[in-house]
């Protein structure tokens, strides 16, 4: 009599060693695949969102800047495509360069040097300080910094004006008035941009800070090590992945503020405070030429991405992967 075996079926002395159990069948397309399909509906509304509302502008902002358009005269009645004819015309512009100078002072002074040093400072103290006063200060530095940029901006500009706070207080003590923002209008807003951004600086290395271990203070402290030594060799090198992180977080945010200068000079006087992002918009929207100015926004976003693999050299190499 013929025996039928199945071939799925166990052998009577159980399976082989080394036999890998037969497989499941799913069907013909999968419950693993058909699973995943149904995990993946939910996102479809997000990614429609993202797509109309990111990818779309962004797409739409490339093509702009290759060509002419324009809000009135012959770019607003017919669009044509001007290659990299607007790119051109930015680098042959000396108001461009001057832009592109200005911005990188303002920067640098207000966010590289200013918000990082003054943050990492702020932050140092207030370890050591009383819980009152660290709830104090830090109160303090986070209202300027969650004020809202005209707010801030009408603050600042107050605080310069020919009859402002400054002056009243220069005069107090015996010293003559000055008009910073009509003589150095570049440093008038980068201190206002210090004053107002130092407080993202400040917590990054709160945060930062308190994950440090004691011990390692301890233990350099035994090595004979005195406060600016720890400082310098065990504080400093701990800090390196926060300092690199930081420092590329407050040069994107600078290399894009408008709104605090445009309220405390307006890019004045005489362009010596227009950084770029205000070129941008004098180009785009004062004078129409949206091609124009989406060029050069495009320069701007270059340059931030410039930044950015700069300071990611600056990170450790397990802070890469």
């Amino acid at each position: 009599m013929s025996t039928v075996t199945d071939e799925t079926a166990v052998p009577a002395g159980g399976p082989t060693p080394g036999t890998p159990p037969p497989a499941r069948r799913t069907g013909r397309h999968g419950i693993g695949d058909r699973l995943t399909f149904r995990r993946g509906i939910p996102m479809i509304p997000a990614f429609a969102l993202l797509a109309l509302f990111m990818l779309g502008p962004i797409l739409y902002s490339l093509y702009l800047a290759f060509t002419d358009n324009a809000l009135r005269g012959d770019g607003a009645a017919e669009t044509s495509f001007v290659g990299v004819d607007n790119f051109l015309e930015a680098f042959a512009d000396p108001a461009f360069w001057n832009s592109v100078l200005l911005t990188v002072i303002f920067t640098v002074v207000s966010a590289v040097i200013g918000q990082n040093i003054l943050g990492l400072f702020l932050a140092t103290m207030m370890e050591k300080a009383h819980r009152a006063v660290t709830y104090v200060v830090t109160a303090i530095i986070i209202a300027a910094w969650i004020l809202p940029e005209v707010v801030a901006g009408y603050l600042l500009y107050t605080f310069f004006a020919d009859q402002g706070s400054l002056n009243a207080f220069l005069t107090t003590i015996g010293l003559p008035a000055q008009d910073m923002l009509f003589t150095a209008p570049i440093i008038a807003v980068s201190f206002a941009n210090v004053w107002r951004g130092s407080a993202f600086s400040m917590l990054v290395y709160s945060a930062a800070l308190g994950s440090i271990s004691p011990d390692v203070y301890e233990s350099a402290s035994l090595d004979g090590a005195g406060p600016i030594r720890r400082f310098w060799s065990v504080t400093i090198p701990l800090l390196r992945p926060a300092i690199a992180t930081n420092l590329m977080l407050i040069t994107l945010q600078t290399l894009s503020v408008f709104g605090l200068i445009f309220i405390m000079t307006g890019g004045g006087p005489a362009q010596r405070s227009q950084t770029l992002p205000l070129y941008m918009y004098e180009q785009a929207f004062s004078y129409g030429q949206l091609g124009y100015g989406t060029a050069v926004a495009l320069l701007l976003l270059l340059i931030g991405a410039i930044a950015s693999l700069v300071y990611l050299r600056l990170l450790p190499e397990e802070e890469k992967r």
